[in-house]
């Protein structure tokens, strides 16, 4: 079948840690005796899946597939949640770990959206701009970093760690109103958007529109809590009418009833908007690097 499909010569072979002896030494075996162009570089073996701590298996009535999963969850959050493991450790999957996944899925493409139309809005930074020597050593870090992480046998979760660093970077600058800085930072976060591009890129975590990443996160944030966007958007009018009011029980209420089901409700000197998050009941669960 790898003959079919990949040729007698490929990279990568993987498989279960199950299967490190004596497996996959008689398949090289075999593979060898019937093909003398048989070669495969690399052997690797992924720990095991648990579910809620407990192995998964048929039998226990515990297993899923990855068509169930992303009936529920964006196909590249259930991406991040993988690499967040290395790949040779067990890997320990839940509702709380999947959340926790699609809202840092979400962060990441909302805060590279925000940069993205940032940079449409001004004109193309000039090649004699200088980026100050703190974003360049945040931008040499990051890919320092990645280099280091990815030759030490695809450390993926340090890659993804690392990458808050430049993300929070992207934010201040985003956010900041000093005028000294504005003259710099256009040219800062085209360097730092690019960077964070090429490494989600190689991880296949780039998508072809981060509005539409955002969209469908949205989409499928409201199927988990049950809601349709038009009642949460009530739900946020109703709270505003109780703020004017100053009912802030009520409108407190509300920020939670809404936060028990994924939906987080955030105030801005332009109004209130919501965004996906983690569950309230789950939040004890996870620790969210941001």
């Amino acid at each position: 079948m790898s003959a079919a499909y990949l040729g007698y010569s490929f990279d990568i072979h993987g498989g279960g840690v199950d299967l490190v002896f004596p497996h996959h030494e008689n398949e090289i075996a075999q593979s060898c005796a019937a093909c003398n162009q048989s070669n495969i570089r690399y052997w690797i073996h992924n720990g095991f899946v648990n579910n809620n701590n407990e192995k998964m298996s048929k039998s226990l009535g515990n297993f899923f597939t990855i068509r169930q999963v992303i009936d529920c969850y964006h196909p590249l959050a259930l991406r991040l949640f993988l690499m967040g493991t290395h790949y040779r450790s067990p890997i320990n999957y839940s509702s709380a770990q999947l959340e926790s996944a699609s809202d840092r899925v979400f962060y990441i493409y909302q805060t590279l959206h925000d940069c993205e139309e940032t940079l449409k809005q001004r004109q193309e930074a000039n090649s004699k701009d200088l980026i100050p020597n703190a974003i360049q050593s945040c931008i040499d870090k990051f890919r320092n970093d990645f280099k280091i992480s990815m030759l030490d046998d695809l450390h993926t979760s340090v890659v993804l760690a690392a990458m808050y660093d430049p993300l929070k970077t992207i934010n201040d600058l985003l956010h900041t109103r000093q005028a000294k800085k504005q003259e710099l930072r256009i040219h800062s976060l085209s360097a730092l958007e690019k960077e964070i591009r090429s490494v989600l890129s190689i991880l296949g975590l780039m998508p072809s529109s981060y509005a539409e990443v955002l969209l469908q996160l949205r989409e499928m944030a409201l199927k988990r809590a049950g809601l349709l966007e038009y009642e949460v958007l009530e739900k946020i009018e109703r709270r505003n009418y109780y703020r004017k009011t100053k009912d802030y029980k009520n409108s407190d209420e509300i920020r939670k009833e809404l936060a028990e089901v994924g939906i987080a409700l955030m105030d801005d000197p332009t109004g209130t908007y919501w965004r996906p998050s983690v569950p309230l009941a789950l939040q004890e669960q996870v620790a969210t690097p941001h």
